[in-house]
């Protein structure tokens, strides 16, 4: 029970901090969307960095799996599902950009903030390794990646669009 608790919380901070982003939430508001009383909500996430750890935490579950829904094994087909799956995520779940980069701009100085974003971002590169069975382009892939990710709430689907083309490319000539 305790853990079924403690992850509907997460999943209610993580929506609830992906809407009113970082600064705006009090705890009381945060209370309030988790549905739990404070004590609760304290029990669980003692502070409000904890509750915002939880909710990337959460996200970051979320992500990978979403990301990897119906992907191809490897390869190029790989790669090009999990962009397409980052645009449909960005539609979906991310039009105000990256939560872990937010979340991060928002408490630069929080060392479990921070150590939450860097362990997200090192996997989503090693996801890009897993995929694309390059060495040498999972970094090149995870800037991509995180390039379109930050530039969706500017250029929405051209950013796609770039990334996709310069992705193509990328691999065409790495396989020559």
């Amino acid at each position: 029970m305790y853990q079924i608790v403690k992850e509907k919380i997460a999943a209610s901070l993580e929506k609830a901090f992906s809407q009113y982003g970082f600064a705006e939430p009090s705890v009381p508001q945060l209370k309030n969307a988790c549905e739990v009383s404070l004590r609760t909500l304290y029990k669980y996430y003692p502070s409000k960095e904890a509750m915002i750890v939880a909710a990337l935490e959460h996200r970051h579950q979320r992500y990978l799996s979403f990301l990897l829904e119906d992907a191809p094994a490897s390869g190029t087909p790989a790669v090009l599902h999990l962009f397409t799956r980052l645009e449909d995520w960005m539609k979906e779940f991310a039009p105000n950009g990256c939560m872990s980069i937010n979340a991060l701009a928002a408490y630069p100085e929080n060392l479990s903030i921070n150590q939450a974003v860097k362990q997200h971002k090192l996997a989503v590169r090693q996801l890009m390794l897993q995929l694309s069975q390059r060495e040498d382009l999972a970094t090149t892939l995870f800037l991509l990646h995180e390039g379109l990710s930050n530039a969706w709430p500017v250029l929405g689907h051209a950013a796609f669009a770039s990334a996709e083309h310069t992705l193509l490319e990328l691999m065409k000539e790495n396989n020559q």
